[in-house]
C-alpha cells in the first residue's frame, strides 16, 4: 500500500479523523495556518502542497496558473476561462460554487413567526434564527425565508474554493458572526450539534431584478478560517473586529465573482418561497459552480406547458 492510499485510509477512520481535526486547539492551529501559508518560499510550499496532495484529490489541471507562490495562493486558485459555463435557460438560479450537497430540502416552520428549522444532517436540526443571528436584520431575514428552500454546499479543501453570483443581483448587507472553527466534513455535522450556528461566517443579503431575496451564508472551517468579499475592503477572520454589520451596494451579473474562501469550507443558499430547487438535487451530489440550483415559477410553468 503506498503513503497516499494509506493516508486517505486513514482520514476515512471516523473516530480518528474527528478527534484530529476537531479535539485539537482549533483557533489557535487555524491561526498558525493562516500565516504558515502564506509563506514565499519554495521549502515551504512544495513540503505543504505535498502533504495536501496526501491526504486528498487535488488536482490543478484547471488552474489559471500553473505556477503558485504559496500555499494560499494555490488554496485561493483560479480557473481557466470557460470552465464553468452558466445554465442560462430563463428562470434558473444556478450554483454559486463546486461543492458536494450536504443537505437540501424545504425550511420549516416551528411556529409562526421568526421560528425555523433546517437540518445540517440526518437527525441533526438546527433553528434558522441561531445560523442568521438574533438580530433585527436575522429576524426579518427568518420571517422572509420561513417557508422556503435550502441547499448546503460543502467544499472540500482541494476544490475551487471562489464563490459567485447564482443570478443577476445587488448585495444590500453583509453581517459577520465571529465564532469557532470547527470542521465542516459530514462526520462533524453528525456528531456536532448546530455547527454551522457555532463557526466564523458572514451572512450575504442579495435582492433579485424582480425584488426577491436571496441569502447566502459562508461558513469558515478549520484551518484558513478566513472569507474574501469584493465589496469589501477587509477580510473577514478571527482577527476582525468589526463592524458587524456591513450594508452595501454592489450589482453583479450572474456569474460574477461575490468572493473566495482561503480554504474550503460550506455555503447554505436560503431562498425564500416561490423558488424551488432543482429536481436533480439530492444529498452527496456533487455540483458546479453555474449548474442549475433553485428554479422561478416562471421557468417551472414554462416547463410544463
Amino acid at each position: 500500500m503506498n503513503l497516499r492510499a494509506a493516508a486517505q485510509r486513514l482520514v476515512l477512520n471516523e473516530d480518528l479523523n474527528f478527534l484530529l481535526t476537531n479535539r485539537v486547539p482549533r483557533i489557535a492551529l487555524t491561526r498558525f495556518m493562516g500565516w504558515w501559508s502564506r509563506i514565499r518560499h519554495p521549502w515551504v510550499r512544495d513540503a505543504s502542497m505535498a502533504v495536501w496532495k496526501t491526504f486528498s484529490d487535488l488536482d490543478l489541471s484547471e488552474a489559471k496558473q500553473s505556477h503558485f507562490d504559496s500555499l494560499h495562493d494555490c488554496f485561493t486558485r483560479e480557473l481557466k476561462p470557460g470552465l464553468r459555463p452558466l445554465d442560462g435557460r430563463p428562470g434558473v438560479l444556478t450554483s454559486p460554487s463546486d461543492g458536494i450537497v450536504g443537505a437540501c430540502g424545504r425550511i420549516e416552520a416551528l411556529q409562526y413567526g421568526t421560528d425555523a428549522q433546517l437540518f445540517q444532517a440526518k437527525g441533526f436540526p438546527y433553528r434558522l434564527l441561531d445560523l442568521l443571528g438574533d438580530n433585527v436584520q436575522g429576524r426579518e431575514l427568518a420571517r422572509q425565508l420561513q417557508g422556503g428552500s435550502y441547499v448546503t454546499l460543502r467544499l472540500t479543501s482541494s476544490m475551487y474554493h471562489r464563490f459567485h453570483a447564482p443570478c443577476d443581483a445587488t448585495l444590500e448587507h453583509v453581517t459577520y458572526i465571529s465564532g469557532d472553527t470547527w470542521n465542516v466534513n459530514p462526520i462533524a455535522l453528525q456528531r456536532v450539534e448546530r455547527l454551522f450556528c457555532r463557526n466564523e461566517r458572514a451572512v450575504l443579503r442579495l435582492r433579485r431584478p424582480d425584488g426577491g431575496l436571496l441569502v447566502l451564508v459562508p461558513v469558515a472551517a478549520i484551518l484558513v478560517a478566513s472569507m474574501r468579499l469584493r465589496a469589501l475592503d477587509v477580510p473577514l477572520n478571527l482577527r476582525y473586529r468589526g463592524p458587524h454589520q456591513l450594508p452595501c451596494s454592489a450589482r453583479y451579473r450572474q456569474g460574477e465573482e461575490l468572493g473566495w474562501f482561503e480554504h474550503g469550507s460550506t455555503i447554505l443558499v436560503l431562498a425564500p418561497p416561490g423558488l424551488a430547487l432543482d429536481p436533480s438535487l439530492h444529498d452527496g451530489h456533487r455540483i458546479r459552480m453555474g449548474e442549475a440550483l433553485l428554479q422561478t415559477p416562471t421557468y417551472t410553468s414554462t416547463e410544463d406547458t
